[in-house]
């Protein structure tokens, strides 16, 4: 491990539309932010094809040039990019308090404020096929992608609340749903269930599962199976939507952040305040709920200011006290 501790005023770890809007804002207010990328440098949008719902590109955007161009504003302000990974940190409890981390298992960061935009990682099947054609048909945001897919026919799995609304949503473009869970219930609530029955062009199989999803280049179809008969069956479709949940990426943090049951970072009311004095938090590590690039780079700006006006009030302080 290094012996050379680096000082810097803010860190931000975790690239994607949140930490690269923070940057952006952080670098405008001078505070000279240093951004540690992680492991998948622009997050998850870096995986996807075309971006048709942010707004400022009436031609669509794909996925990686976006994040390109974000990391290429946020340099242009003055912010350090650095690909690594923060490793462990060990965040101070007080107010105006220095916070360590440790990045790669050897570099030493000591910040006055940290914004975490870690993001979440959305969970998929774990078959081949899938994550071969993950980007040529196969998501896991159906509100990101169900619109490529107007008038076909698709595939959602999932039993929870969130594929249940997305099914739903799809049925309202696509000319046809599958649905498919894997049990012999569904473990949404009964209004969603309600919701799902109710749509005319939406078919739930239960007891089902994918096999393989079909095609070379892009989805072509879906095997699936029924866990109970083994009896297999091939359907058409053009877009396979995986809703099984997504993991946040906070597991560095537990013990020292207050989270949610699923992993969340718990931000206090409308700000990006985490419970500890100068970490903030931004992005899919603290919704679970819209998980958009557009409210991620929304909550990434605050916690830019957040973390500029809790900088500003440590030097009020300091200044007084001196």
């Amino acid at each position: 491990m290094s012996d050379t501790i680096e000082r810097i005023k803010c860190l931000i770890i975790g690239s994607g539309p949140a930490g690269y809007t923070a940057a952006i804002y952080a670098a405008r207010a001078d505070l000279k932010p240093i951004m540690y990328t992680g492991m998948e440098p622009g997050g998850q949008l870096t995986t996807t094809t075309e971006v048709d719902n942010f707004p400022g590109y009436p031609e669509g955007i794909d996925g990686p040039t976006m994040m390109v161009q974000l990391q290429q504003q946020a340099e242009r302000f003055g912010t350090e990019v650095r690909i690594g990974m923060v490793t462990a940190v060990d965040f101070s409890k007080e107010v105006g308090g220095i916070h360590k981390v440790t990045v790669d298992n050897t570099t030493q960061i000591e910040a006055e404020a940290v914004i975490i935009s870690t993001g979440a990682t959305a969970k998929y099947l774990g078959l081949p096929s899938e994550q071969k054609l993950r980007g040529g048909g196969v998501s896991a945001c159906a509100v990101c992608d169900g619109f490529f897919y107007k008038n076909q026919n698709v595939a959602i799995v999932g039993a929870g609340d969130t594929a249940a609304e997305e099914a739903t949503y799809l049925a309202n473009i696509c000319s046809h749903v599958t649905m498919l869970v894997r049990k012999d219930f569904m473990r949404a609530s009964k209004a969603m269930q309600h919701r799902v029955n109710n749509t005319p062009n939406l078919t739930v199989k239960y007891n089902t599962e994918v096999d393989e999803v079909l095609g070379e280049q892009v989805v072509e179809g879906l095997r699936t199976v029924n866990n109970q008969s083994g009896e297999k069956e091939e359907i058409e479709i053009t877009g396979l939507f995986i809703a099984i949940g997504h993991k946040p990426n906070t597991d560095i943090f537990k013990g020292q952040i207050d989270m949610d049951d699923t992993g969340y970072i718990i931000t206090e009311g409308k700000s990006t305040k985490t419970n500890l004095p100068g970490v903030f938090a931004s992005g899919d590590v603290q919704d679970k709920e819209y998980r958009q690039a557009v409210t991620a780079a929304g909550t990434g700006c605050m916690a830019a200011l957040d973390a500029e006006r809790y900088l500003a009030t440590i030097e009020t302080n300091e200044e007084v006290s001196a």
